[in-house]
């Protein structure tokens, strides 16, 4: 099997300072999951089949590109929830909830027509109580025989009851809006409505699919490239039969991108066991966006970011090898 490594330019990722960037608590720490989009990019490059099964006569060559693309809109989604003693005073307390939230998001410009409360769900609530009444202890009491004296009470305990004590009614709120500055605005109005969960952030790009037409042609136009350039500059001949091993674009939102660590560093501390309580200090974590960078691919496209973007990708690699003469 020849593999042929093409060392392509590769646009170097410039400054990434942060601006606007917003995620949701549904965006931390997702970045280094198993289906993550670093991890997805380097799964498409492991070896297929008819490679690993070649006989050395094939050649194969591949061509990515990754492309930043700013979001053209965008649609934040608000989690809101109140208890009640009935489903009625829950219900009542959400709304109003919702109402003033609402308020200060018109006063920000957005129209009812880009807000939309979405019925999550209703759960009941339960507590535990401790009742006056006594549970006896049987087992105990067997051991001590039927004759012992002051069997009930020294073998008895409190019981502990879970009771339903209310219910729960959520609500998530969706936001749309273009001005990625406003989610700041929104995230204000949102807390003076006692509304403090920010669930995701929506990127949306309106020509998602002819960007990825767009390309997906010039990732061929590469490949061709890459092949006319080893017959001139390596006088390699390539066979005439082309056969497409994988063709695999991708396209990543920020949400699935953000990143967290702890910047601090605490001291070692050996405490003898039962001799002291150990209170750890809270420690804040960082969010930030950590998008693909130009690493694995041949060209990156719109290379320096300052904000959250839409990153698509391309994978394309193929197969050049004689035809198989029939016996």
């Amino acid at each position: 099997m020849k593999k042929i490594v093409f060392l392509g330019l590769l646009l170097v990722l410039g400054s990434r300072a942060s601006f606007a960037q917003f995620s949701g608590g549904a965006g931390e720490n997702r970045a280094n999951s198993s289906d993550s989009p670093s991890a997805i990019e380097e799964a498409k490059r492991e070896l297929s089949p008819a490679e690993t099964k070649d006989d050395g006569t094939s050649t194969f060559i591949e061509a990515s590109l990754l492309m930043n693309v700013k979001a053209d809109e965008y649609v934040a989604v608000f989690g809101a929830m109140e208890e009640g003693k009935t489903p009625e005073e829950a219900a009542n307390k959400l709304d109003a909830t919702i109402s003033k939230f609402k308020e200060g998001v018109k006063a920000l410009g957005v129209s009812d027509a880009d807000m939309f409360v979405d019925f999550v769900s209703q759960n009941r609530i339960y507590a535990f109580k401790i009742s006056e009444q006594l549970v006896k202890d049987d087992a105990a009491d067997d051991e001590k025989g039927d004759n012992a004296p002051n069997k009930t009470a020294p073998n008895s305990a409190p019981l502990v009851k879970e009771e339903l004590v209310g219910f729960e009614l959520k609500k998530n709120i969706s936001i749309h809006f273009k001005d990625k500055l406003l989610v700041e605005g929104l995230a204000l109005a949102a807390a003076r409505a006692q509304i403090f969960d920010l669930i995701k952030v929506d990127y949306v790009v309106k020509d998602r699919e002819a960007i990825l037409a767009r390309l997906q042609e010039q990732t061929m136009a590469l490949l061709k490239r890459k092949a006319e350039t080893y017959g001139t500059a390596l006088g390699i001949k390539l066979p005439s039969a082309i056969q497409i091993i994988a063709d695999k674009p991708s396209v990543y939102y920020p949400v699935e991108q953000y990143d967290s660590y702890t910047a601090s560093q605490s001291e070692g501390l050996s405490v003898p066991y039962n001799r002291a309580t150990v209170q750890n200090a809270r420690k804040s974590r960082t969010t930030y966006f950590n998008p693909l960078s130009g690493n694995g691919f041949d060209s990156v496209i719109n290379p320096t970011i300052i904000e959250p973007v839409v990153q698509f990708t391309t994978y394309l690699k193929v197969k050049y090898a004689e035809p198989k003469k029939r016996k």
